[in-house]
This record gives structure tokens, sequence and C-alpha cells, in this order.
């Protein structure tokens, strides 16, 4: 009982800024009227010793009082809530272009308007936007140079490769360069990550699914695709990118990938499974970040960074959508991709 005596009072209180300023100017307004209303009943002229009192003493709330009380605490709770809401907005304002921010960070800056601590607060949110995007063009650079002085010894380590007089030394030399080629590769991928500011299309998911599994399925990979979807908009390159990287994970590591496709009214749902071993259940969220590596069921031997899910994860995510993992009833790994058709 003393429990629920305790949280009574919080849940009567607002969670938002504007909630609690209007309810906090609602109740002033209140008591004050309350308290002015009590001194003028206190105070109100009392029959003089030993005079009897009227017969007819006047009421104590004439209505003309009364109408004068209601019109001026309607206009003075009017005046709180438009004060409530106006205090209120910038933080909204703020909240939404941070929300923004992290979806396109190369979003146009916020107008310096309004009071002054309103434009201050602006301001140092725009030169925040502003190194940012200074700092991701740099890296950007960096990434440019990197790629450029990898690639370089490694086309020479190619042709000398090429040289060797032993087949199968240079087989092996050959396969050891592809595998460095596609770490470096993987890993540029995902340092560029959300820095490439690619515009949103109206992109045919199906028709993409579909020459993802042909193109696998010219490789002599088991992949398949079952369902249907009408066109979303979304960034074709790092969708292609994205998807790609979940059914060559599927293969890599579950020899077959089975692709479910389902359209929904507000977004669109895309399955892989794999009849691979799995991955443990406490590992599910970790194989998400970067360079993550399941030791038990996925090792050196199948290649790869543990960079594939976490690009997929960062694609999905720009995409305001959502990439679950588990592990199927019998076997294998189910990753879903779901994707809104509204982006907010």
């Amino acid at each position: 009982m003393a429990q629920l005596i305790s949280r009574w009072p919080i849940r009567l209180w607002p969670n938002t800024l504007f909630g609690r300023l209007a309810l906090l100017l609602f109740v002033a307004v209140l008591a004050s009227h309350v308290l002015a209303l009590t001194l003028m009943f206190e105070l109100r002229p009392m029959p003089a010793p030993g005079h009897p009192p009227p017969h007819d003493p006047p009421p104590l709330l004439h209505p003309g009082l009364l109408l004068d009380i209601g019109v001026r605490l309607s206009a003075l709770m009017l005046a709180a809530w438009i004060g409530a809401r106006w205090l209120s907005q910038p933080i909204k304002r703020l909240a939404s272009a941070a929300h923004e921010i992290g979806l396109d960070i190369h979003r146009p800056p916020m107008a310096e308007d309004g009071p002054d601590e309103c434009r201050a607060a602006t301001r140092v949110f725009n030169q925040m936007q502003a190194q940012i995007c200074q700092q991701l063009s740099e890296r950007d650079r960096f990434v440019a140079a990197v790629s450029h002085d990898l690639r370089t010894p490694l086309t020479r380590l190619a042709l000398r490769a090429e040289g060797l007089t032993d087949a199968d030394q240079r087989r092996h030399f050959g396969q050891d360069i592809i595998e460095m080629n596609d770490m470096i590769t993987a890993t540029l991928d995902y340092l560029r990550g959300a820095a490439d500011p690619e515009p949103f299309v109206l992109l045919d998911v199906t028709s993409l699914l579909d020459s993802l599994a042909d193109d696998q399925q010219a490789c002599g990979h088991d992949v398949s695709v079952t369902g249907h979807a009408a066109p979303l908009k979304a960034q074709a390159s790092s969708l292609r990118r994205c998807l790609d990287n979940l059914v060559e994970n599927a293969v890599r590591y579950g020899r077959v990938a089975r692709i479910q496709l389902t359209d929904h009214p507000d977004h669109v749902c895309i399955e892989v499974r794999d009849e691979g071993a799995g991955i443990p259940e406490h590992e599910l969220d970790c194989v998400l970040a970067p360079f993550y590596r399941v030791e038990s069921s996925r090792n050196r031997n199948s290649g790869g960074v543990g960079l594939g899910l976490s690009i997929a994860h960062d694609i999905a995510r720009r995409h305001q959508g959502q990439l679950r993992l588990r592990n199927g009833t019998d076997t294998g790994l189910v990753v879903t991709l779901t994707l809104p058709r509204q982006r907010i």
C-alpha cells in the first residue's frame, strides 16, 4: 500500500517538458485564484456588534463574479498552454534534428532563429555537425589513400606469383592474394560506412534478390528466392551490398541460402535461412559488432574478417530498418531484414 501511495504522484507527472510546464502553470493559476477567493471571503464586511445581520444577506458568489473568475481563469490557462508549447518547441526541434543527423549527417543545418538561448544552442549544434562532416571527409581521404597503398603491393605480388613455375605454389599464392584483397575491400567498405551520401531511389527488391540469386547460382551455390514485394525507397548500392553479405554469409557457413521475401503494408521483410551449425544464443548480438568472429563455428579457414554482418547491420540502420538473428528450429541461422516503407 505504501508503495502504491509513493508511486501515485509520479504517474500523474507528465513525461514531456511541454506537459510538465503546462501542468505547473495550471496549478499555479488555480492556486492563485483559490487563494484570492479565500482572502476575499475572509475579508468580506461583517455586521457591527450589536446589530442583527440583514434578513437577506448578499450572495457570497455573485453570478457576475463567477463569470469574471471564469473568463480570467480561462484566459490564463490558455496563455499557460501556449507558453508551455512555445518553450518546449525548440527542444523538440533539436531532438528531431539530432534524429535526422543520425540518419543523414549531410542534412542541411538548422536555421538559427528564435530567442537568444535557442539561437546559441542551434549554433553549437550546427558547429558540431560541421565538425563531424569534416572528420568524415578526412576519413574518406585517408581510406582512399590506404586503399591505394595496400592494393599496389598486392598487385605486384599477384604479378610475381604468376611467374612461379610450381603450379601448386602459384595456386596457393593466388588464393592468399584474393583473400587479402577481399579483407581489404571489406574493411575499407566498413570504414567508408555512412559517409557515402547515396540517394534513396524507388527500388525493385524482388528483381534485386533474383539477380543476387542468379549470380550465386552461376558460381555453383544453392540459392533460391520465394515471395514478391512492391518496390520501396532505398539506397540501391548499399542495400545490394547488405543483401549480398547476408547471402554470402549463408552460403559460406550454411552451404545453402533460402531467401523468403514478404510484403507488408508498412514494411518489407527479407529472411535469409541457411543449413549450417548456427550461432550460440549468447553470441547472436555479438556477431553484429565489427571484427567479431565466432571461433567455434566460424573460423578463419572459412574466410572473412567478421565484417559482413556488421556492414549489413549498419546499412539496415541507415534505412531505419532492423537486422535480427535467430537460430532455426532444427538447424541453421535465420537472418531477418526488415525495411520500412515510410522513412521517418
